[in-house]
């Protein structure tokens, strides 16, 4: 059994880390730059955010490397850095949530699409298993596959993830329909990613991204009326996201976010954190939360 489903048998609820993005902007990450490059060229940084989350009153932190796959780093030129900046991300993390926090490996998308052949399942599985182990080497307890909207991708890098020897869990991003219920831009459903990615050996699913925390508890039910029994991952966003003087912004408070977790609870969610727009006051709020 890996740690977090350890941690889960003595807590029944843990707290995970915020936005990492926000806070890269919020140190000078200019738009347009390499996010994962700052875990070479700004490391103190990158550790200091990690810190920040712990120091809030997370059980875990992920690392800066969402966007870490030889795929997205192409885009930069940098495809071929990936062990470089991959077991540095796990490293910082490490070293910022010392022996006993949880360091969670971030896997974001690759950015190409299966249907449309721009990478086989094999390739893919091969890019996933490559960025998984460098984390492994850096430090990572785990691996959290985030921010995913294909199902078939989800599988894969899930199954790449397990095969380092690490333990998985899988988030992928809904959006609210007119007529109600939930679904990624590939149209699979909160209910339909769930024995698929149990197949592949994912120990904890769940939905970050897209939502606020509002959304969020009614994707929680929906995966509780189809299991009972896997824990459930929800990092919702700081409120939806309103455009104001060309800039995004999230409003959702610290306060209004820790006032939904109760409910997300209820639904059936077994580790809370957030996304886009949160920072550590957030994670403090929700850690209070989780601990009444």
């Amino acid at each position: 059994m890996g740690k977090i489903l350890e941690l889960l048998k003595k807590q029944k609820y843990l707290v995970s880390d915020g936005a990492w993005g926000t806070l890269l902007q919020a140190k000078g990450l200019q738009a347009g730059t390499c996010p994962e490059l700052w875990n070479i060229d700004h490391p103190e940084a990158v550790s200091d955010i990690a810190r920040s989350y712990i120091e809030a009153g997370a059980d875990m932190t992920e690392t800066n490397s969402f966007g870490g796959s030889s795929c997205k780093l192409a885009y930069y030129g940098l495809a071929e850095r990936v062990y470089e900046i991959n077991r540095a991300a796990a490293a910082l993390s490490r070293e910022a949530a010392g022996p006993d926090k949880i360091v969670l490996g971030s896997v974001g998308p690759t950015g190409k699409f299966l249907m449309m052949g721009e990478l086989s399942p094999e390739e893919m599985f091969e890019v996933f298993q490559q960025q998984c182990q460098a984390l492994k080497e850096g430090g990572a307890d785990a691996i959290v596959v985030e921010t995913m909207t294909d199902l078939e991708e989800a599988v894969i890098a899930v199954r790449a993830a397990v095969k380092t020897g690490m333990e998985a869990l899988c988030t992928m991003t809904f959006d609210a329909l007119a007529g109600g219920g939930y679904r990624t831009m590939m149209g699979i459903s909160p209910s339909d990613m769930i024995q698929a990615l149990i197949e592949a050996g994912a120990s904890v699913i769940g939905s970050n991204c897209g939502n606020g925390s509002k959304g969020m508890i009614d994707i929680v039910r929906e995966i509780r009326r189809v299991n009972q029994e896997i824990p459930v991952l929800i990092q919702a966003n700081a409120g939806l996201p309103i455009y104001k003087e060309g800039k995004t912004i999230f409003p959702e408070t610290p306060e209004e976010m820790a006032a939904f977790v109760p409910d997300l609870i209820a639904a059936g969610a077994n580790i809370i954190g957030a996304c886009c727009g949160s920072t550590p006051a957030h994670i403090s709020a929700i850690a209070a939360k989780v601990k009444e």
